[in-house]
């Protein structure tokens, strides 16, 4: 999927094929690009990935890189042991000074509850310790022929949708008559849909209630 696919979809729907373009290339591709990050504002997981997370010495406050939605999970110090998520509050009645202990090879992180792109170490990382977790990250601002690679195809649809309520959004006749709204309620709803097919596709319980028999 490139956002070159998606405009030219977009235009069949808004019945714009014909030059002089209603809609220019350059319009339409900044719609592709707001929709992929409203995407990530409803769906941070969609734009997640697994990748190496540095630290900074002897600090117990971690922060994300700078493009980083929020944490999904600490799994390991690069090339070394599993690192266990635990609760901040709990840590803070048992070991008080957990932060001011000298620094090593972490163990443990805690999320920040107010702030979902840091996170807490114990014990404070010592110099050179990577880490290997997953977080949600902001989509860049993709060119017409770039692929969108972080999306599988199955999410065009999706894209489509959103990129028309944009497009439509900013013609009166088309937000009056309720067609821009539309095209937004699919776009959200395809999303919330997809999520909720995760209970049945991603728990062990495949999505049924313990009571519940076949």
């Amino acid at each position: 999927m490139t956002p070159a696919d998606v405009i030219t979809e977009v235009r069949r729907i808004v019945q714009d094929e014909s030059v002089p373009y209603r809609y220019s290339d350059a319009v339409l591709l900044g719609y592709v690009n707001q929709t992929l990050k409203r995407m990530a504002v409803l769906r941070p997981d969609l734009f997640s990935d697994i990748v190496d997370i540095p630290t900074v010495t002897a600090s117990a406050v971690q922060s994300l890189p700078a493009n980083a939605i929020r944490l999904l999970d600490i799994f390991q110090v690069k090339d070394g042991p599993a690192i266990n998520e635990v609760d901040r509050e709990t840590m803070n009645r048992n070991y008080p000074n957990w932060m001011f202990e000298a620094p090593g090879t972490p163990v443990n992180f805690m999320r920040h509850v107010k702030n979902p792109d840091r996170f807490f170490l114990y014990p404070r990382p010592q110099a050179g310790v990577v880490l290997v977790g997953e977080y949600a990250a902001t989509p860049p601002n993709y060119a017409v022929g770039d692929t969108i690679a972080v999306l599988s195809d199955v999410y065009f649809p999706v894209v489509v949708d959103g990129t028309v309520f944009l497009a439509e959004s900013i013609d009166d006749e088309h937000v009056q008559s309720g067609r821009a709204k539309l095209f937004y309620d699919s776009f959200v709803q395809q999303l919330g849909t997809n999520l909720q097919s995760r209970k049945v596709t991603d728990t062990k319980n495949a999505g049924m209630d313990r009571g519940e028999v076949i």
